[in-house]
């Protein structure tokens, strides 16, 4: 038989945990938006390890060192759900904007959309139990179509705040035209938060993946991107940018929303008529219509 007091004291325990929880929940929130805004970015790649079949004709990648101007724009922030969108900055004019990557975090999110190979990508359902206090990074290609997913919990710990997660993802764009000796890229991710910014640092396998999903280790690489703040004002060509061009791009993620909703296998042609996607989407004018946003992405999703 429960007594009272034992009663109480499991009462007591629970509301400290869902306490906790809450805590928790609100630093996450602050490590993801604290993200956003104007950076001075430094992106480093280099191969370190290589497990080539022939050793004697295998060409690793260059070493990469590369800086640029990012503003990081906060286009959602709901209880279960912040979206940024990441702005490259490329020269002095309004036409030297790149709509670059994206990143959605979700709380507790059991639909992922997993990168298998070729251009396509598994659903996945998840449980409830196994998201529990996780937050799934969708992470999306400039033209928001899928590029990986993971789901993970973040650390606060000895000052310390961070997301950590392995994903399986196509070739980065870096690669994506100048190599086809791997067709998978296991990107392990920390997402770390620092008083001058925050870094995104990588540990990748790159795989080649057989019409089984045997995986073979072609080579391993580390990245280092290094987010520097600097006053928003650096960044104003891009905010203003933005401002003329967010409503097609409303268009396109609305899309793609009800192409995900489906919930199942997703693949996608690499060019129709000789063009790939992001170039018909960076085409288009601010005016564009949703049917003609529609159209397009249509014309590349696979019917199965």
């Amino acid at each position: 038989m429960i007594t009272k007091k034992t009663y109480l004291t499991v009462l007591m325990g629970i509301t400290s945990l869902i306490g906790f929880s809450q805590n928790t929940k609100k630093e996450d929130i602050k490590a993801i938006k604290s993200m956003c805004g104007c950076y001075e970015v430094k992106f480093n790649f280099t191969e370190t390890f290589k497990y080539p079949k022939d050793s004697a004709s295998y060409k690793p990648s260059e070493t990469k060192h590369e800086t640029a101007l990012e503003w990081i724009e906060l286009l959602e922030d709901k209880p279960n759900k912040v979206v940024l969108q990441h702005l490259l900055i490329v020269g002095t004019g309004e036409n030297d904007i790149v709509k670059h990557w994206r990143q959605d975090w979700l709380y507790e999110n059991t639909d992922l959309y997993s990168f298998y190979k070729d251009n396509t990508w598994k659903f996945n359902k998840l449980t409830a139990k196994n998201v529990k206090g996780q937050w799934s990074q969708k992470v999306y290609q400039v033209d928001d179509s899928p590029r990986y997913e993971g789901s993970s919990s973040w650390a606060h710990i000895d000052g310390k705040n961070y997301w950590l997660n392995a994903a399986d993802a196509p070739l980065p764009r870096r690669e994506h035209t100048k190599r086809n000796d791997y067709n998978v890229l296991k990107r392990r991710n920390i997402h770390e938060i620092t008083a001058t910014g925050w870094n995104h640092e990588q540990d990748n396998q790159k795989l080649v993946r057989d019409e089984s999903g045997k995986d073979y280790l072609l080579a391993e690489e580390k990245g280092f991107d290094v987010y520097t703040k600097v006053e928003d004002s650096k960044c104003l060509l891009a905010q203003n940018w933005w401002k003329n061009n967010k409503e097609v791009w409303e268009k396109v993620r609305s899309k793609w929303e009800k192409v995900y909703a489906g919930n199942k296998d997703l693949s996608l042609q690499n060019k129709v008529n000789k063009k790939s996607l992001f170039s018909l989407l960076f085409d288009l004018k601010p005016t564009a219509t949703q049917a003609e946003v529609d159209a397009i992405i249509d014309s590349f999703v696979i019917k199965s």
